[in-house]
């Protein structure tokens, strides 16, 4: 009987435990949970004055190239040690010499036949006078006459043709010594001393180092922001060339060179509706501790410096929204929609040319639900001016 009765007990002893227990246990109070505004991050507005920039990408490539092409055939007798691939010459510097020895005989052959033309003419002159005072005595006939001034013009026709061979003769002997036009430096080269080499056949490719050109395309609508020299006239003579600085990254370190836009191509491209204008960098294989020469076949990046615009205000694209409204944050800290005047949208950054008052405070947190006039938190980083360039 002790046996059935001990489940019961234990049963009942465990509901009493358990309703002391509740009846003793704390009391537990609802509370409202406190919602907190956002926070958010700002930046006080202060308008700038901004040169405004337009960044494109091109190749170097030499403002002069040209073949190195011999003027009168003949064997290779000399090489220069500079007509090599990559190799630097001055100008005047003589870079190939021909065999002038079948020359230097057409010479002294221009110069006999020269000598004999002017005996000749001597002859004819004499002749020739000697029938007009003949003729003065009626002791000569007109057919003599007449053939006394013919040779006297057939031997000045031979002085002239003496005299042409003779200069040719000379500057074909200057020809032998193939000479550089400018100072520059060699691409390519294809010749070796014992060569024949043909007249008018190119052996070598050459490009002069006194400028470094870049042609770089730009957008139809970045040409706003840019003064393009588009023509060259007594008016745009005296435009001042925008400046570019040229960035690429040579030996593992990015390196900077300046030079300016010299011109513009004579029309847009069909397809791309750009631009292309030529940026112009003077001595680039000056060498300096700073920077590596500029060299041919580099690919570089381009800043062109624009116009400057008073009254800017640069804020960090995250600021702007619906492409032309910014958040401001009044003096209660709540959040105002505020619709501005974009001047344009570069990468990470905007800039404004109307709509913000110097002082104000522009919001650059991205809030995933923004309500005009609801209250915010500021960031206790916020308070920094908004800068520009």
């Amino acid at each position: 009987m002790r046996k059935r009765l001990l489940p019961f007990a234990i049963l009942f002893f465990g509901c009493g435990l358990a309703a002391l227990l509740i009846m003793t246990g704390p009391k537990v109070t609802s509370k409202t949970p406190q919602v907190l505004p956002p926070l958010v991050r700002v930046l006080n507005v202060e308008p700038k004055t901004v040169q405004l920039r337009t960044i494109t990408y091109g190749t170097v490539v030499p403002r002069t190239e040209s073949e190195l092409t011999p003027e009168v055939s003949g064997r290779v007798v000399m090489v220069s040690d500079s007509l090599v691939s990559g190799g630097f010459f001055s100008r005047g510097q003589e870079l190939l010499g021909i065999d002038p020895l079948d020359y230097e005989v057409a010479l002294e052959e221009a110069r006999a036949r020269l000598a004999r033309a002017e005996s000749d003419l001597s002859n004819a002159r004499k002749s020739h006078l000697r029938q007009l005072n003949l003729a003065k005595k009626q002791s000569t006939s007109a057919s003599q006459r007449d053939d006394a001034l013919n040779r006297l013009r057939i031997a000045e026709a031979n002085l002239r043709e003496a005299m042409a061979k003779l200069s040719r003769a000379k500057r074909d002997i200057s020809r032998t010594r193939v000479v550089a036009p400018y100072d520059g430096r060699v691409r390519s080269e294809r010749v070796d001393v014992g060569q024949f080499v043909n007249r008018g056949t190119p052996v070598a490719m050459i490009y002069a180092t006194d400028f470094a050109e870049v042609r770089l395309p730009i957008q139809d609508d970045e040409l706003a922001y840019l003064k393009l020299p588009f023509m060259f006239s007594q008016s745009s003579e005296q435009m001042i060339a925008p400046k570019v600085i040229l960035r690429a990254k040579f030996a593992g370190q990015i390196h900077e060179w300046h030079g300016e836009v010299v011109r513009t191509e004579g029309e847009l491209d069909p397809q791309t509706r750009m631009v292309y204008v030529i940026a112009s960098v003077p001595a680039p294989y000056v060498q300096s501790d700073s920077r590596p020469p500029l060299s041919i076949g580099l690919f570089v990046e381009a800043e062109i410096l624009g116009e400057k615009v008073d009254n800017i205000v640069q804020l960090p694209r995250s600021a702007l929204h619906d492409n032309n409204r910014v958040y401001i944050i009044d003096d209660t800290n709540r959040l105002r929609f505020r619709d501005v005047q974009v001047l344009r949208v570069v990468k990470d950054e905007v800039l404004i040319m109307g709509g913000l008052v110097a002082g104000e405070r522009v919001c650059v947190s991205a809030l995933s639900i923004a309500v005009d006039g609801m209250r915010v938190r500021i960031s206790s980083d916020a308070g920094s001016s908004v800068v520009s360039r």
